[in-house]
C-alpha cells in the first residue's frame, strides 16, 4: 500500500482491522482437566474426610497439569518457578506479600461479617491444638498442599491458561485473576463458610494481581508468604492460641 493510498485510507476509516490475538484452545482443554481433578476428587473425598480432601484434590491437580505443560514442551519455570537468582529481592516481595494477605485479611473481614457468620473452620483442625504428631503433619501439608500446590495451580497455571485463552492482553489477565480468585475463594467455603469463601477468594485476588505485578517470572515470593502465614496460624492452633 502506497503513502497516498494509505493516507486516503485512514481518511475513510477503510484501513483493515488488525488480526485479534488468536485463542489456544487447547488452554481450554487443559483448564477443564485441571479444574475438573480438583472439583471431582475433592468432593468425592468429601464423602470420607474433610481433611485430607483438598490436598489429595490438589496433588492429583498437580500431577496432571505437570503432565499438561510436558505434553505441550513447557515446565513449571515458564510459569515463574523458579531459584531465585537475588534471595535479597525474592525474601523482601514474600514480606510484602506477607503483608498484603494481613491487610487483605483484616479489611474483607470486617466486609464478610457483615454478610454471612464467621464459622472460622468448623473444627477442622481442633485435633492439632497439643497434639505434636498431628501439629507437624500439617506442616507438612501446609507447605506442600497450601502454598506449593495451591499457588502453582490457582495462581500460575489457572490465570494463565484462562489468559491465553482470552488472548493474553492486560484485560485478559485482570478476567483471569477474577475468575481464579472466584474460584479459589469457592475451595474454601466448604469448611469456612461464605465467610471465609469471601475472605479467601478476595486474598487470592491480591495474591493474583500480585502474581501479574511480578510478571509471571517468580512466583517463590507467593509461595513463602501462602506458607509464612499459614504455618503462624496452624502453630497458633497448636498451642491453643486460637480455637477454631
Amino acid at each position: 500500500m502506497n503513502t497516498t493510498k494509505r493516507k486516503a485510507d485512514e481518511a475513510s476509516g477503510l484501513l483493515p482491522l488488525p488480526n485479534p490475538a488468536p485463542r489456544d484452545l487447547g488452554a481450554l482443554s487443559d483448564l477443564i482437566i485441571v479444574v475438573g481433578i480438583l472439583v471431582a476428587v475433592k468432593q468425592g473425598l468429601l464423602l470420607f474426610t474433610q481433611l485430607y480432601a483438598g490436598p489429595a484434590s490438589t496433588l492429583t491437580a498437580m500431577v496432571a497439569a505437570t503432565w499438561l505443560l510436558r505434553r505441550r514442551s513447557q515446565r513449571w519455570s515458564d510459569l515463574g518457578l523458579r531459584w531465585p537468582e537475588k534471595w535479597g529481592v525474592t525474601l523482601g516481595l514474600s514480606v510484602l506479600t506477607f503483608a498484603v494477605i494481613i491487610m487483605i485479611s483484616g479489611v474483607m473481614g470486617e466486609v464478610a461479617d457483615l454478610i454471612a457468620e464467621d464459622v472460622g473452620t468448623s473444627g477442622r483442625f481442633a485435633h492439632v491444638e497439643g497434639n505434636l504428631g498431628a501439629y507437624l503433619l500439617m506442616l507438612v501439608l501446609v507447605w506442600t498442599h497450601g502454598s506449593f500446590f495451591e499457588e502453582l495451580l490457582f495462581r500460575a497455571f489457572i490465570i494463565t491458561k484462562i489468559s491465553v485463552l482470552l488472548g493474553g492482553n492486560k484485560k485478559a489477565d485482570v478476567i483471569a485473576v477474577l475468575i481464579a480468585s472466584v474460584f479459589f475463594g469457592y475451595r474454601h467455603v466448604y469448611y469456612q463458610g461464605l465467610n471465609g469463601g469471601l475472605v479467601t477468594g478476595s486474598i487470592g485476588l491480591g495474591l493474583g494481581l500480585l502474581y501479574i505485578w511480578f510478571g509471571r517470572s517468580n512466583i517463590m515470593p507467593l509461595i513463602l508468604a501462602h506458607g509464612a502465614i499459614n504455618s503462624l496460624g496452624m502453630t497458633m492452633r497448636y498451642l491453643g492460641i486460637t480455637g477454631d
